[in-house]
This record gives structure tokens, C-alpha cells and sequence, in this order.
């Protein structure tokens, strides 16, 4: 049986850098009051002129470029964002393009902050069903162009940037690649986090919206939940997790996961501090400075979790690379 390989990573962070201190100039807000609150120092913002598929693109070549494949052997390109480029078509069809994959199919999976997690265990049952042999999973978000900036409760957390990674299906070592994931949702606590706008509501863009001690509480208890889960059906357990890569939204909500899996800092991927929450993104961004790092090496069994708007939650278990 073929195993599900997770074979290269990519990243890619706009130019432009907003410190806390840039906030404060035009916000209500300080260094200190962000630092303690979120560990946030600074964000990427893109500028006007780039798309979310712009950012895709760039991380997407990256990944290729470390998977050793060609863009003409990727066969699926699924995009998570919650900032497509347009209504339709989908993200990812205008990502195939800029590519030039030409023997892809592309779609796009929209779960917030969740999106990486929701796409790479639907890449994982397409692939595992025959269909895709090497696929691009790409998270990937302009979310600076949905923040309200006079709203300090929000437009201080939020950063763009996009990361991919490569996945290929090979008969391989059992026990490398992707080995469980689990999705949850629960939209009676929809109205904690969302975007006040829509096609069919507003017909407006919209801003964020958060009740920030309330995703504190639930983004702790159903990420520990569904990380229990994921290690029930693989048979391991925390101490069997090389590195926790989480979604890097708040320092705080990452400490308390390392707090509840018993790990220690050598063993937490962390890089909040310098491109705050980037939703879809923040997953693969991490994954792709632990890898860049040396920290993450092939062999190395990750534990990947992540929790937004919906609410909408899940975690996977990969073993990261392939056997030599």
C-alpha cells in the first residue's frame, strides 16, 4: 500500500514588515500591551498589488524546489484560504496557471485558520483513493486586507504570507508520511469569530470580528481534545511527537498545548513573534522554518494542529519525509 509522503515545504512572506510599533502610530495600542498579550512583535502585510495567489505561487515553486519535482508531475493543487483572489474561479486554478501545472486539477478548501489541516487530510483521502500521486497543498492569505486597523482587538493579530508542501504517494517504510488526521466543527459558536460581510448577506468585503477570551477557551480545550484523538487511532503517544507544529496564533493558546502534551520548548516549533496569525498560512510557514532550520529532519514525527472561525478544528500526525 502506498504511504502518503510529505516530501517538501515551502514559504513565502510579503516584503513589507509592521511592527508593533508601526501600530501604534495610527492604533491604541504598544509594543509591551501586544507582546504580553499575543508574543506578537511583527507581521507581514502585502502590499496593494499582490494577491493571495501571488503569495501561493511563490511558496509553491519553493516547495517544488525542495520536493525535487517538476511543476508538469504535480497532478492536484489544493489551495486553503479564507482571501481568494475573486469570488470564482477558485484560487487555485488561477495558482495552476501562474504555474504552469498543466496536468493539475485545482480547487480551493475554505476552514480559516483550520484551512491547512482541513486540506492536507483531503489531499491525504484523494490520494490514498488513487486520485493524485504528487499534489500541492498550499495555505496561503491576504488577511490584512479583511482587518479593521482602528480595531485593536484584531487588526493586531493578523499577518499575510503563504506556505505549501508537497505530498507523493510511493510504496514506502509504513509509518512515514501521513499517518491520522481528524476534523471538527461546531457552527453554534460561529458568531466568536467571523467577517461581518458577504456576497449573499452584504455584498461587502467585511472586518474581522472576535470575542477573544472565548476562542482563548474553546481553541484549548478542542485542540487538546482532537490531539488525543489523533494519537488514540495511531497508537502513540506525546512522547512519541518529535515537534509540535501549531497554528501560530497567539503564544498564549501555543504554551498551553505544550503545557497539556508535556512537551518541552525543544520540541515546539514558534514563530509567532514575527508573522503574527496568517491563518490558512500559519502552518506550513512554521513547518517550513523548522525544516529551513535543521530542527525538522526526515524521520521526525510532527504533530500538526489548528482551530478558526466556524468553529472549525482538526489535527494530523505526519512523519515528515522518507525513509533512506
Amino acid at each position: 500500500m502506498k504511504q502518503i509522503l510529505m516530501t517538501g515545504v515551502g514559504a513565502y512572506l510579503p516584503e513589507t514588515i509592521l511592527t508593533n510599533d508601526d501600530l501604534s502610530k495610527f492604533v491604541d495600542t504598544d509594543d509591551n500591551w501586544i507582546r504580553q498579550r499575543t508574543g506578537i512583535i511583527s507581521r507581514r502585510k502585502a502590499n496593494p498589488e499582490e494577491l493571495t495567489s501571488d503569495l501561493a505561487v511563490k511558496a509553491a515553486n519553493q516547495a517544488l524546489l525542495s520536493s525535487g519535482l517538476n511543476v508538469l508531475d504535480i497532478d492536484c493543487i489544493i489551495v486553503a484560504t479564507t482571501t481568494p483572489d475573486c469570488t470564482f474561479p477558485a484560487t487555485a486554478t488561477i495558482v495552476q496557471e501562474k504555474l504552469g501545472a498543466l496536468n493539475a486539477f485545482a480547487f480551493d478548501v475554505q476552514a480559516v485558520c483550520a484551512g491547512f489541516v482541513y486540506a492536507l487530510s483531503v489531499a491525504n483521502g484523494l490520494m490514498s483513493a488513487g486520485q493524485g500521486s504528487n499534489t500541492l497543498v498550499i495555505g496561503a492569505e491576504t488577511f490584512t486586507k479583511l482587518l479593521d486597523w482602528r480595531d485593536r482587538s484584531t487588526c493586531v493579530l493578523f499577518g499575510d504570507g503563504a506556505g505549501a508542501v508537497v505530498l507523493q504517494a510511493e510504496k514506502s517504510e509504513e509509518g512515514y508520511g501521513i499517518i491520522a488526521n481528524t476534523l471538527h466543527s461546531d457552527g453554534r459558536y460561529k458568531d466568536i469569530l467571523y467577517v461581518d460581510g458577504g456576497v449573499s448577506s452584504t455584498g461587502t468585503i467585511g472586518h474581522v470580528k472576535m470575542q477573544g477570551r472565548d476562542v482563548f477557551k474553546h481553541a484549548v480545550e478542542k485542540l487538546a481534545a482532537a490531539m488525543d484523538e489523533v494519537l488514540h487511532i495511531s497508537n502513540l503517544t506525546s512522547d512519541d511527537i518529535d515537534w509540535l507544529v501549531p497554528h501560530q496564533a497567539n503564544i498564549r493558546i501555543i504554551n498551553a498545548m505544550q503545557k497539556k502534551l508535556n512537551l518541552p520548548d525543544e520540541k515546539v516549533i514558534k514563530t509567532v513573534s514575527h508573522h503574527a496569525n496568517t491563518s490558512a498560512a500559519s502552518i506550513p510557514l512554521a513547518l517550513t522554518s523548522g525544516v529551513e532550520s535543521g530542527k525538522i529532519k526526515s524521520g521526525h514525527l510532527l504533530a500538526l494542529e489548528a482551530i478558526g472561525g466556524g468553529l472549525s478544528w482538526g489535527a494530523s500526525l505526519v512523519r515528515y519525509g522518507r525513509p533512506v
